[in-house]
């Protein structure tokens, strides 16, 4: 399924309204000091859950300067981000900046003279020029500050040590404690300086220990010992910060913690978080089902992570991302079943990434980054609808402090990242935003799925036909399951016989059609019928809703 299947200028014509109703329901964008709730980040003053619904701005690379400040003001950047729908940045920083003093005085403009980045120096001094002559710390600062007067939250997040692009397995010397530019000491000392700079600044919400640990020096052991010690020299130096642990494997893997507790002096303030990218299983979504795939995907994402919301953690999903171009099928399939997932948990989360350029990276002046939701030139966004899909998960369905009502289900659809609406009271259904969602009961042992408060279930009808609401639910074509690995596919028997499922069609109405994809062919693309149950226990908003 390419992403012009569905219909853009619908798409187009709600996003705006949704944007602005998300960046209301994701919480506070002032700031305040954040704390845990069992497994919810929550405002500790008011104890109701914030979401955080971030996007990563890279500043690690070999200039250390947060990216794109030659083509647009940081106010402009800030702007963007928050119109953007994001309410929060996890801003990247290399140890050496905080540790190595002849670093972290050089001026922006000297920085930039030593790689002979005489271009790049032109647009910041046109673009910013407040900061061209600033120490690359006190630009550092200039950029948390305009985010804090932007209202955007910010989580520091360590990246590397040496100023550099991660991450290699093997060579780069960044990747595990001892290794060549990853001084464990160093690194304690890096973290309290960063955590006692900004101190005072509480729109610095959180800071993450460290990147994707990764490597052969990895181990257990080395992992608890220095994560413990990172954890508690960053609450010391400024208890108000939320302090983020990263697992081991490319922060895929936490799995460790099953067996053994990650144990700490202080409570309220730990989080931990999880990646997850198509190019660490390309090989799968190239030549497997992708119905099987994103089954044994998601399963393993649960086993070795997802697995903490449920003993009370908060989980941040805080690197995703793909090829914004929308042009790689394993991308976009791989994306989808992430989405599912991350709806399903109700995760906090970052995407990978914002700067559509990138001053020098690995000795390439002006790279283009295909990952970035902003183009070569920051000016715009470089793909709407790909920027669509990540509005719903915006959105909390669950958590202390929201409007709440019985618990009952969403019906997500990962694809679009909407979810399934009436158009009147007894149908259409179509496709729209999460918050104008009825309330879905599922009965697990009738397999109906039926509106809270409303005689109205779910059924199939004929195949090739709108789906129907019906007050009649005893017929075998409303008894509903999900079908393939995936387990995302919901589907049903007609009264020919035919097994059908859930589906989209041009126009974004829910109809029903055979079942496709649902095993063997490895080029068949069955996300148009993803749909996902979602738990929720937000009150609905029962506006029907109109395109």
């Amino acid at each position: 399924m390419k992403m012009g299947s569905f219909s853009l200028p619908h798409l187009l014509s709600v996003f705006t309204f949704i944007t602005f109703f998300l960046v209301s329901q994701t919480g506070p964008a002032t700031g305040l000091p954040l704390t845990t709730n069992s497994r919810w980040i929550v405002d500790e003053m008011s104890g109701k859950r914030v979401k955080m619904a971030c996007v990563n701005w890279v500043s690690h690379l070999e200039v250390v300067l947060a990216e794109g400040l030659n083509k647009q003001p940081i106010d402009a950047i800030v702007g963007r981000i928050s119109s953007m729908g994001f309410n929060c940045v996890r801003l990247t920083w290399p140890v050496y900046l905080a540790t190595n003093t002849s670093l972290a005085s050089l001026t922006v403009r000297q920085s930039f003279q030593r790689f002979g980045l005489v271009e790049a120096i032109a647009g910041i001094e046109a673009n910013n020029p407040s900061i061209i002559d600033l120490p690359l710390i006190e630009a550092y600062q200039t950029v948390v500050a305009g985010l804090r007067k932007g209202k955007v939250m910010v989580i520091l997040d360590n990246h590397v040590s040496n100023p550099s692009w991660c991450c290699n397995n093997k060579t780069d010397g960044n990747g595990f404690f001892g290794e060549k530019y990853f001084d464990p000491d160093l690194w304690i000392k890096g973290l309290t300086r960063m955590a006692t700079l900004f101190k005072n600044d509480h729109n610095v919400v959180g800071m993450s220990l460290r990147n994707e640990l990764r490597g052969p020096r990895q181990n257990e052991d080395d992992w608890y010992k220095y994560m413990q010690r990172g954890a508690e020299a960053v609450h010391a130096a400024n208890p108000n910060v939320l302090v983020i642990i990263s697992g081991l494997n490319f922060d895929t893997h936490l799995s460790f913690l099953h067996d053994r507790p990650f144990a700490l002096t202080f409570s309220g303030k730990l989080v931990f978080e999880v990646h997850w990218y198509s190019f660490s299983d390309s090989d799968a979504w190239a030549s497997e089902n992708a119905n099987k795939v994103c089954g044994v995907l998601a399963a393993n994402m649960k086993r070795q992570s997802g697995f903490l919301v449920k003993r009370g953690f908060p989980l941040f999903f805080s690197e995703f991302g793909v090829d914004q171009r929308g042009t790689k099928e394993n991308d976009n399939r791989c994306l989808n079943c992430a989405l599912a997932v991350a709806a399903e948990l109700d995760l906090d989360w970052a995407l990978w990434t914002l700067a559509g350029s990138y001053y020098y990276r690995s000795g390439i002046v002006g790279l283009e980054e295909v990952y970035a939701v902003l183009n070569w030139d920051f000016d715009g966004v470089r793909n709407e609808t790909m920027l669509h899909k990540m509005t719903s998960i915006r959105y909390p369905f669950q958590g202390p402090g929201l409007s709440t009502g019985q618990p009952h289900k969403v019906i997500f659809h990962p694809a679009t990242g909407q979810c399934v609406v009436r158009k009147s009271q007894s149908g259409p259904l179509a496709l729209g935003p999460c918050s104008s969602s009825d309330a879905w009961h599922f009965s697990r042992d009738k397999k109906v799925l039926r509106i809270r408060g409303t005689p109205f279930c779910l059924r199939a009808g004929e195949a090739g036909k709108p789906a129907q609401l019906s007050k009649d639910c005893a017929d075998f074509d409303s008894k509903w399951k999900p079908i393939s690995e995936s387990n995302l596919q919901l589907s049903t028997t007609t009264g020919k016989n035919d097994t059908v499922c859930l589906d989209v069609d041009s126009a974004n109405e829910i109809v029903i059609n055979p079942c496709y994809c649902v095993s063997k062919d490895s080029s068949c693309d069955p996300s148009r019928q993803w749909f996902k149950l979602v738990h929720s226990t937000r009150q609905p908003n029962l506006e029907f809703f109109s395109n």
